[in-house]
Formats: C-alpha cells, sequence, structure tokens
C-alpha cells in the first residue's frame, strides 16, 4: 500500500520545491509530488477542479495529503474545497509571492507601491510564454497599455542568484516599460513549511 504523503503542487513551484525536498532529504520513499500545469496561473478558476480529484484519489487510498498552493487568485474557492478534506493543508497566504517574500516583506512592498508587478525565478524564466503570450500581447502589444497602466516597477523576488534570472527579470521589465527592482528572498517560505507537512505525515 502506497502511504507516502501527496503533494499537489503548482508547476511554477516544480523547480524551488524539488531543491527544498532535496535539502531535508526527503525522497520518493516518502514523498509523491504531483504537478499541475503552471498556466493555471493565468485562469486560476481551473485550480480547484484541477486539484480536488487528486485528493479524492489520495483520500480513497488513505493517504496523507498537502496542497502546494496558496489562494492564488481562487478567491477562497481553494479553502473552501478543503474544507470538505479534513487534514489537507495547503500553503499560507495568498499567492506565491507571499509565500517566497513572507507576509511581512510581501505587505511592506506592496504597501508601498501598489503598483508593483512581482516575479518569482520562475516567471522571469517563462515571461514570454506566461505573460507576454499568456495575455495576447504578442499578438495585441497595444494591449500593454491597458493591463499594465496603473503598474510602476516590477519586483523580481528571487530564489537563486542565478545571473540568467536577473536577465530574464530585467527583459521582463523592459518589454513592460517599468523600472526593475530585485529582493532576493530565497526558497525559506517553502522549507518553513512542506518537509514540516511531510515528514509529521510520515510520523
Amino acid at each position: 500500500m502506497d502511504m507516502r504523503t501527496l503533494v499537489v503542487a503548482c508547476g511554477a513551484l516544480a523547480s524551488e520545491l524539488r531543491a527544498v525536498l532535496a535539502a531535508d532529504r526527503i525522497g520518493p520513499d516518502l514523498v509523491e509530488v504531483r504537478y499541475l500545469p503552471a498556466h493555471l496561473h493565468n485562469r486560476p478558476e481551473r485550480i480547484v477542479p484541477a486539484v480536488e480529484p487528486l485528493l479524492d484519489e489520495a483520500e480513497a487510498a488513505g493517504r496523507r495529503a498537502f496542497v502546494a498552493y496558496a489562494d492564488c487568485g481562487t478567491g477562497g474557492r481553494l479553502d473552501a474545497m478543503l474544507a470538505r478534506h479534513p487534514g489537507v493543508e495547503r500553503l499560507p497566504g495568498a499567492h506565491c509571492y507571499e509565500v517566497f517574500a513572507g507576509a511581512e516583506l510581501f505587505a511592506a512592498l506592496h504597501d508601498e507601491e501598489p503598483g508593483t508587478f512581482f516575479l518569482t525565478d520562475f516567471l522571469a524564466r517563462h515571461f514570454e510564454a506566461l505573460v507576454w503570450q499568456g495575455l495576447g500581447l504578442d499578438r495585441h502589444p497595444e494591449l500593454r497599455s491597458m493591463y499594465f497602466a496603473n503598474y510602476r516597477r516590477v519586483v523580481l523576488l528571487s530564489q537563486s542568484t542565478e545571473p540568467a534570472v536577473l536577465g530574464a527579470a530585467d527583459d521582463a521589465a523592459r518589454r513592460l516599460g517599468l523600472e526593475l527592482e530585485h529582493r532576493h528572498v530565497g526558497r525559506q517560505g517553502l522549507a518553513d513549511v512542506v518537509p514540516i507537512v511531510v515528514r509529521r505525515s510520515a510520523a
């Protein structure tokens, strides 16, 4: 019988989640991670319908589960669904930016400039597919001024120190016509939650 903890995760967290689990020496004997498509970032109404069948499957098999999503634009629908699955937790906060930055820093950045467009390493690397093409700006660049009229800056909340990530974020900011700021926040927001949940479930 498979009694590993099932982690249902956003595909945008794949690299960071793998790094956190490896650093804590949590291998496939303790956890199974199922990644959902990262493009659900753009269609948050599809997150709950994608997550719940996997939780139903785990529940039927008597397995523990964890959801590696924050609210992520579901408007409370993710929490409402989790209420039907007692014992299943999710990442804290409203979105992955808050998970990585921590609630205090994220709130300070937002209060400092509400017109902030946030990037993580993943979103910086995949800006073309998830943002530029995802919002149709490749076909209708004139929409940029409509979508981003109220934005004043881009803030990269980086997990790594790879120069390629900063370069990608700089390019993204340039294409949006915004100034770039960089805050290195690492992966601690994930490390403070996921390994603890997995080990607790395995105990």
